[in-house]
């Protein structure tokens, strides 16, 4: 369903969730990431990043800081 969505000329998509992003991220439909790191720590919940079978190759394209010590990171996918 997501390579029909892209496939349509409908612009930029959101992905939200690990479960789905791990979904696109194996089948290699991610384009762009945007990470929104927060200064804490939890011991629990579902990894983002599963293990995956191959190197995803990125290319940084933006860093902000936000109050509070909140960092966002944009990265570009290399092909």
């Amino acid at each position: 369903e997501i390579t029909r969505l892209k496939a349509e000329d409908g612009g930029p998509m959101d992905i939200c969730g690990a479960t789905l992003a791990a979904a696109a991220m194996r089948a290699g439909l991610i384009d762009e990431y945007v990470l929104v790191t927060a200064p804490v720590l939890l011991g629990g919940g579902t990894p983002f990043f599963t293990a995956l079978d191959n190197w995803v190759n990125l290319t940084l394209m933006e860093t902000r800081t936000f109050p509070g010590g909140i960092l966002l990171t944009r990265y570009e996918t290399r092909r």
